[in-house]
């Protein structure tokens, strides 16, 4: 019987959730399945991978055949590269504390760059958040600007027409005296 590592779909419409599972390859895809490996979330950001790591490496070992996107999340996960190691084993061309030496380190670079990769979502999005605060506090400014820019001609206007009406004797009272002046000037003149 031909065995597949594959995904099986649960989740609503959208938001869709996967089990890593093996089946028969005859078997529909939501269908029976023989064993069920782990999970995987694309959802999250960076996608959340939960797997049965011995029993994958078991199952692969034993000509378990994954599909195109199995195949992507068991080398995610290095099942891949454990195979790669165990051969090396069977031909003789390593040890087995060569092969688990290889495999740690190279379990701490990946885990190095999933920190990375988290790190660097985490600042990209308070970078986003702080930019967009920054943006509706320029935004609020401005609105409170207009606002009193707008409130502003409007007590200008009561203030010139106070100072218009307190003016407009003043003007009077000088027109008053500069009257008779030119009155005198002008007899003066006439004499």
């Amino acid at each position: 019987m031909a065995t597949k590592i594959r995904l099986q779909r649960f989740g609503k419409k959208g938001k869709p959730f996967y089990h890593v599972v093996v089946a028969d390859a005859r078997a529909p895809r939501d269908g029976k399945f023989i064993e069920r490996l782990g999970s995987y979330n694309p959802n999250t950001n960076p996608a959340t991978i939960e797997l049965n790591f011995d029993k994958a490496v078991n199952w692969v070992l034993n000509g378990a055949e994954p599909t195109d996107t199995a195949r992507a999340i068991l080398s995610y996960k290095g099942v891949l590269y454990k195979k790669h190691l165990e051969g090396g084993i069977r031909k003789g061309a390593l040890t087995q504390e060569q092969a688990d030496a290889k495999f740690a380190t190279w379990l701490e670079t990946k885990s190095g760059q999933i920190a990375g990769k988290s790190e660097g979502l985490a600042t990209t999005k308070a970078e986003a958040r702080k930019a967009a605060l920054a943006a509706e506090a320029k935004k609020n400014e401005d609105r409170a600007a207009a606002i009193a820019a707008k409130n502003a001609p409007v007590a200008e206007e009561v203030v010139e027409e106070e100072v218009a009406t307190e003016e407009a004797p003043a003007v009077e009272a000088e027109a008053a005296t500069e009257a008779p002046a030119e009155e005198t000037q002008a007899e003066d003149k006439a004499e």
